[in-house]
C-alpha cells in the first residue's frame, strides 16, 4: 500500500489528464457532463488519499501507543510488587506488637480505603468523558452537497 503524497504537480507524478488544472478556454470547450466527471473523479481521489493518510497515521500512532501501553503495564506490575512487599513488611511489623490476624486485617483495611478513594476518583473522571467532540464538530461542517439526503427530499 503506497502513501499518498502531495506536491506541486510537475515534480510529483504530474499527468495532464489526471485532475490537472485547466485553462478557461479548455473549460469552455468541455460539456457539463465532462466537468462533473472531472469533479467527481478529483473528489474521489481526494477522499481515497485522505483515507489512506488516516490509515497510515493510525498505524503509526497505534504502534507508539502500543509500546507506551506495554511500558505502563510493566511499570504497573512493578508498582504492584512494591505495594505487595511493603504490605507484607507492615504486616510483619504490626505482628511484633499484636496478633498476626489483627495485623493482617489492619493492612487489608488500609488497602480497602486506598481502593475506595481510587474508585471514587475514577468514577468522577469517567463522568467528564465527552466522546468525539472535535470529530462531531468537523463532520457538522461538511457542506450539504456532500451529505447524503433521504429519497424524495429536494432542495
Amino acid at each position: 500500500m503506497s502513501m499518498p503524497t502531495q506536491g506541486s504537480g510537475l515534480d510529483s507524478g504530474y499527468h495532464p489528464d489526471a485532475g490537472a488544472p485547466h485553462t478557461a478556454s479548455e473549460v469552455k470547450g468541455s460539456s457539463l457532463g465532462d466537468l462533473m466527471r472531472q469533479v467527481t473523479t478529483d473528489l474521489s481521489t481526494l477522499m481515497r488519499q485522505e483515507v489512506e493518510l488516516a490509515k497510515a497515521e493510525i498505524r503509526q500512532e497505534g504502534k507508539k501507543a502500543g509500546k507506551a501501553a506495554g511500558l505502563f503495564g510493566g511499570a504497573g506490575f512493578g508498582g504492584y510488587m512494591v505495594a505487595l512487599f511493603v504490605s507484607i513488611a507492615v504486616w510483619q511489623f504490626l505482628d511484633n506488637v499484636m496478633d498476626s490476624g489483627l495485623a493482617a486485617l489492619i493492612v487489608a483495611v488500609i488497602w480497602a480505603v486506598v481502593a475506595a478513594v481510587l474508585y471514587s476518583k475514577a468514577k468522577k473522571n469517567a463522568q467528564h468523558v465527552r466522546g468525539l467532540k472535535q470529530t462531531n464538530d468537523s463532520v457538522q461542517r461538511i457542506p450539504d452537497a456532500l451529505k447524503p439526503h433521504p429519497e424524495g427530499v429536494t432542495r
